[in-house]
């Protein structure tokens, strides 16, 4: 009688398929060798739990219209297609890799592989094996690509089989040029005359695909996508009198990266502005263009600013990641109470939702993530702003372009004859689009915008000032929202410490509160590398939410000053933002030091 072969469950730990990982490129896993030379099918049967059902299934569609069967399989949502691959490797008798980690591939390898090449056939050469290259590959069974491979590497490979999507990720990591090479090439520039290659290439599809050489056009590429890599939010091209400076604004501070040699100045300007299609000749005035490129897969929309100083034209570029996805309202960093408090209003059918704080505090993702949670089929909801940030399906969104006369107030004004549900004004400026949003407000819309004020109270008397009447602000105001953004302390290097009690009062926190509010200690930034060193990374949000009510109408009918408003709100509960980021130092979230940093105004 035929021995069977054990089921999956009966194979021991360092056997089964499922239970290999792999800590480095290297350590890699092959199936069971009872496996090897297997059909596919009962491989996966075996050891993914395939049934026969979805067997046969696979196979008569197969049979049918071609293709491979562990595509078929994965289209059936059968199997999942690391199960697949990790069942090709048993099958085949070569390793499997869970993930590549870009520092142990040989960089000379890289370079005999276009990335084109790499993200198309998703092949990746690893290192030396012998005469051999190691190579990562999703499909082992294409032989047109392993030909390729060994013609551009002019050796030998030996596949190694790992998902589509580690291959691309890896390959991204691995052909980033920009980490390092920007300083190699402030260096190369010294050696050549530069002064008309900033002309020389249109803009490629994607910076990582382009060969050229023309090291300013490389240096210019090499900055953008070490920007976009690093998430910072603003690049800087700063002319000193004898130097050039480049720094990056990540997580809302500046940081020097480089600083180019000073007489190529006029070329890296030029490069860039030929991007954001400026006039080069013209040194003089300011100009604004945008740029839209594609690093690494992701479409990167660029604004561009240049204006003229003593020692030059300085630039500045705002990176937005149109790829990103859109916060939602409770990932923005706002308490339980609060959210629910936000929800409730922003499904109202009519007022005036007002979220404030300074340039930069997040305001325009708040609304975004405001309108996404809203945004249904069985509402028009209608934007205009300066610029269109982030298009979200569904909403009819407007940009204003005060060169023509289109400003906030003119696109409001027309937005009114669009039988609007709800409308967001990117911001309230002046009388006339106060005016406008409160009477829209009045005649049954739901209207969101934002003013620059310090606090919450203080976008009461900001519409006065602007000269609307105080009964028509009372009637049309439900809500304001105040934020601020704070760095995130760093979870890999953040450092534990009992606070004095100095440094808990300067909070507004007790060591009682402290503990009431479950925690004993609370962390300072200190360093490490997944930070670069700065002990912070990403950003949060902290929040104060004033709902007008009753009490809060009456004082701004009697046109009082924001404190005592702001004093009516406390009363009737509202947190502070000084106490919201007190609460998010409690639970480790965020430093002393950082909440103080952008609550000055409410010590």
């Amino acid at each position: 009688m035929t021995q069977q072969p054990p089921k999956a469950a009966e194979l021991p730990p360092e056997e089964s398929i499922e239970g290999v990982a792999a800590e480095r490129t290297e350590v890699v896993s092959h199936g069971p060798a009872f496996l090897c030379g297997r059909p596919l099918g009962e491989i996966l049967k075996l050891c993914a739990g395939l049934t026969q059902e979805k067997l046969e299934e696979a196979l008569s569609q197969q049979a049918e219209k071609g293709g491979r069967l562990g595509e078929i399989l994965v289209g059936l949502k059968s199997v999942s297609e690391e199960q697949v691959a990790r069942a090709l490797s048993a099958q085949l008798d070569l390793p499997f890799l869970a993930r590549i980690f870009p520092d142990e591939v040989e960089p000379e390898l890289v370079k005999k592989v276009p990335i084109n090449f790499a993200k198309q056939a998703r092949v990746l050469p690893l290192f030396a094996e012998g005469e051999a290259v190691a190579l990562a590959v999703a499909d082992p069974l294409d032989t047109a690509v392993l030909d390729h491979a060994r013609m551009l590497l002019q050796q030998n490979v030996n596949p190694r089989i790992a998902l589509g999507s580690t291959i691309v990720d890896a390959i991204n990591a691995v052909y980033d040029r920009a980490a390092n090479e920007a300083e190699q090439l402030v260096d190369d520039l010294e050696a050549q005359d530069l002064d008309t290659l900033a002309h020389e290439l249109e803009e490629p599809q994607d910076l990582l695909d382009t060969d050229d050489e023309a090291p300013i056009i490389r240096l210019v590429n090499s900055l953008l996508f070490r920007a976009a890599k690093e998430r910072a939010s603003d690049i800087h091209i700063e002319p000193m009198e004898r130097e050039l400076i480049v720094r990056f604004r990540i997580d809302g501070v500046l940081q020097e990266v480089i600083k180019p040699p000073k007489r190529y100045q006029n070329s890296i300007a030029s490069r860039v502005k030929i991007m954001g299609q400026l006039n080069i000749a013209e040194k003089r005035l300011p100009q604004d263009g945008r740029i839209r490129i594609k690093l690494a897969g992701r479409d990167i929309d660029i604004r561009l600013s240049t204006i003229p100083t003593t020692h030059g034209e300085r630039i500045v570029m705002r990176l937005l990641d149109k790829s990103s996805t859109l916060l939602d309202l409770g990932e923005l960093g706002l308490g339980p109470d609060t959210l629910h408090a936000v929800d409730a209003m922003v499904r109202r059918s009519h007022g005036i939702i007002l979220v404030t704080g300074p340039t930069g505090s997040g305001k325009t993702t708040t609304l975004y993530g405001a309108l996404s949670r809203i945004n249904t089929p069985d509402l028009n909801i209608l934007t205009v702003e300066d610029p269109v940030e982030y298009q979200i399906k569904s909403i009819s969104q407007m940009a204003i372009n005060p060169k023509i006369g289109l400003s906030f107030a003119a696109g409001l004004r027309s937005f009114l004859r669009q039988d609007p549900d709800v409308i967001m004004v990117g911001e309230i400026r002046d009388k006339e689009t106060a005016e406008i949003a409160i009477q829209a407000s009045l005649t049954g819309h739901l209207v969101f915008s934002t003013v620059h004020t310090n606090d919450s109270a203080g976008a009461v008397t900001r519409l006065v000032d602007m000269g609307v009447e105080p009964f028509l602000v009372a009637s049309s105001l439900t809500a304001i929202l105040a934020q601020r953004l704070v760095r995130r302390v760093c979870p890999d290097c953040r450092q534990a410490y009992s606070p004095t009690d100095e440094e808990l009062r300067e909070v507004g926190l007790s060591k009682a509160k402290l503990l009431e509010l479950g925690a004993a200690q609370v962390y300072r930034a200190t360093g490490c590398a997944a930070c670069n060193r700065n002990g912070y990374r990403g950003r949060t949000g902290i929040f104060e939410f004033l709902v007008v009510d009753d009490a809060i109408r009456q004082l701004v009918l009697k046109n009082v000053d924001s404190s005592s408003i702001k004093r009516q709100a406390v009363d009737n509960g509202m947190l502070t933002l000084l106490e919201d980021g007190a609460r998010k130092v409690a639970v480790g979230e965020t430093t002393i030091a950082e909440v103080l940093s952008v609550t000055q105004e409410d010590l």
